[in-house]
């Protein structure tokens, strides 16, 4: 798994012990390098992508976590070796949280549009800032910043400095406490900035999302905005369009609570369909054994 680097010593393994070596692409490099800023000389990413062309010619499969990532990956490596493996959810999201009190005060009162997750640069969340300011006149809207991150501290100045009351920074909880959330959530968002890169992935926690059995805003282009709408488990709109986020909110609000919930059960059986992991391991256990049927 990523980061790729971590790979060389298992190429060693594959010579010292004479066995398939398969590697499960989560991050794309040297594209993610590039993307986050964590490397910039363009001779550093060309010998990045060399050491990478090398670690995949010595596995025997690759498996990556979208489809979005074959062509990429197909990049340097043999077509032929690439299999999509996406994520699964932990079980823990698949319970029903309703029965467990509630660690944020008022989530359940009104309509809730809950983000749960890492509050860093990547996910775009001054989009949901500038969406809330939109709808401040709904006075039974509130958003919820479930997490925390780099960008804790910015947010919360902002969530003050703009007058934001209809934003709840709700800090951080075990995930134990996490299907409470969840549960109780009348929305879940989603949000990535506008980059290449992000339009290739499927965030994880889309997978935990659609298990969770509530209704989706995917605020994010590319495979992540896909995979929410085949699920029918909600809407999506382009990266760090606030306008469109908006609008998509209040799409939800105005339907009934039958109609959120049957995209609910959309995005719940969606994952049971794709991402359930008895099912990606019955995968697993078919991949290794023909690999080593090789």
């Amino acid at each position: 798994m990523s980061p790729l680097l971590q790979a060389l010593p298992a190429v060693v393994l594959k010579w010292l012990k004479r066995a398939p070596l398969v590697i499960w692409v989560q991050d794309l490099w040297p594209e993610s390098l590039e993307a986050t800023g964590f490397v910039k000389h363009p001779g550093m990413l060309r010998a990045v992508g060399v050491v990478v062309r090398f670690i995949y010619a010595r596995a025997d499969s690759v498996l990556v976590q979208s489809d979005g990532f074959v062509e990429p990956v197909a990049r340097l490596c043999e077509r032929r070796k690439i299999a999509v493996f996406p994520n699964s959810a932990e079980a823990v999201f698949k319970q029903d949280g309703l029965g467990i009190p509630s660690p944020i005060a008022g989530l359940d009162e009104g309509f809730s549009a809950v983000f749960a997750g890492n509050l860093g640069t990547v996910q775009a969340l001054p989009t949901i800032l500038d969406a809330a300011e939109r709808l401040r006149e709904y006075r039974d809207i509130r958003f919820y910043l479930v997490g925390t991150g780099t960008l804790a501290d910015e947010l919360a100045r902002q969530i003050e400095a703009r007058s934001l009351s209809n934003v709840v920074l709700a800090g951080h909880f075990p995930i134990e406490q996490m299907p409470a959330i969840l549960s109780r959530a009348s929305v879940l968002l989603v949000t990535l900035k506008n980059v290449a890169l992000g339009r290739l992935t499927v965030p994880s926690k889309i997978q935990a999302y659609l298990a969770a059995g509530r209704p989706i805003i995917a605020a994010l282009d590319g495979e992540g905005a896909r995979v929410v709408e085949a699920a029918g488990a909600g809407l999506s709109c382009p990266s760090e369009d606030a306008v469109q986020l908006a609008d998509r909110v209040l799409a939800l609000y105005r339907m009934s609570p039958a109609e959120r919930e049957h995209l609910g059960q959309n995005g719940k059986a969606f994952f049971a369909a794709h991402y359930d992991q008895g099912r990606l391991n019955d995968f697993l256990v078919d991949h290794f054994g023909e690999l080593t049927r090789r």
